[in-house]
């Protein structure tokens, strides 16, 4: 398979040939040559079910090219980034809508935080998308990145929103931000996420959420 990822608000474009298989969520697919054969599956009700709280659909597509040069094309759901990875046995988790497309070698899961309670409070980030196997991996990102390497016992503190990709040997926990008048007049929201090394770390500049909260006094309402 070949690949190219353009644009400003980029687009992912493979090239398969005969008997390649690239796999996606359900609905992600922009356009394509008409040389495939699409199968829809689950992978089982109860890892579809577990898509879902991801964000993503409770079933993937196979896009396998019935001949040479075959085009497939998929859009980035917002201005951001479109990150390849080279999965190589390593694991990664990354934020709830990460997943874009792979190869059927790359396995995908979704996970939750340790503490159910304290996710849950925490928004966005309570569920995650867990990455391991070999192969290529397509992950979306809101915005542009920026990417540390934190050493043994290095912590980073992030908004919830710009937590986008982490090494499985990085630690994440919730916490809250401390003193009432921090909550209240401090305009960071009640929640931030401890990220503890070592391990390589990857934050986006736009989460959904930041965007939303922009666009929204904009909107007209009723009266």
């Amino acid at each position: 398979m070949k690949y190219s990822i353009e644009g400003d608000y980029p687009i992912l474009r493979c090239v398969l040939n005969r008997g390649e298989t690239i796999k996606t969520s359900a609905g992600a697919m922009s356009w394509m040559t008409d040389g495939f054969d699409i199968e829809t599956a689950s992978g089982g009700i109860m890892k579809g079910i577990a898509r879902m709280f991801s964000g993503e659909s409770m079933f993937f597509n196979l896009y396998t090219a019935k001949a040479d040069n075959q085009e497939i094309v998929f859009a980035s759901s917002l201005p951001g980034t479109i990150r390849h990875i080279k999965m190589e046995g390593q694991i990664l988790i990354g934020q709830k809508s990460a997943y874009l497309a792979s190869e059927t070698s790359v396995e995908f899961q979704t996970v939750f935080t340790k503490k159910f309670s304290s996710g849950l409070l925490g928004g966005e980030g309570f569920v995650l998308q867990r990455f391991s196997g070999y192969g290529d991996l397509f992950l979306e990102a809101d915005g542009s990145l920026t990417e540390y390497n934190l050493n043994s016992g290095e912590v980073m503190l992030v908004d919830q929103g710009h937590v986008f990709l982490f090494e499985e040997s990085v630690k994440y926990e919730i916490e809250t931000i401390k003193g009432m008048k921090n909550v209240l007049f401090g305009g960071e929201g009640l929640f931030l996420v401890r990220l503890i090394g070592p391990g390589k770390v990857i934050l986006q500049s736009m989460p959904i959420s930041n965007l939303a909260a922009r666009i929204v006094p904009f909107v007209p309402s009723k009266g």
